[in-house]
């Protein structure tokens, strides 16, 4: 599984690189704070695939790194995905760099 730390993610906002950046948490998680712009609750995911970019770099983050996993896993399996990063240690280790 390809992983990105939280200091690569604030480089690439910081550049404004292009890439899709999904937050997988439960909604009422997402509105007490985000990265994203995007959020697609985890079990929303599998019925979201046409919000999901194949076509670039796509990192998706939860609160610790390991619902994101386990999605990301999933899709890589079930659907091809080759372009998903899970964000090391999520939002939480997001913060603690900022």
């Amino acid at each position: 599984m390809n992983l990105i730390t939280p200091i690569q993610l604030r480089n690439k906002l910081k550049n404004n690189d292009d890439f899709q950046l999904i937050d997988i948490r439960e909604s009422y998680e997402f509105e007490d704070g985000a990265i994203a712009e995007l959020n697609i609750p985890l079990d929303e995911m599998m019925s979201s695939l046409d919000k999901i970019t194949k076509d670039k770099q796509v990192v998706i983050y939860c609160k610790s790194g390991n619902r994101a996993s386990s999605i990301i896993y999933m899709l890589e399996k079930k659907h091809q995905y080759t372009n998903l990063y899970n964000l090391e240690g999520g939002y939480t280790a997001f913060l603690e760099i900022e």
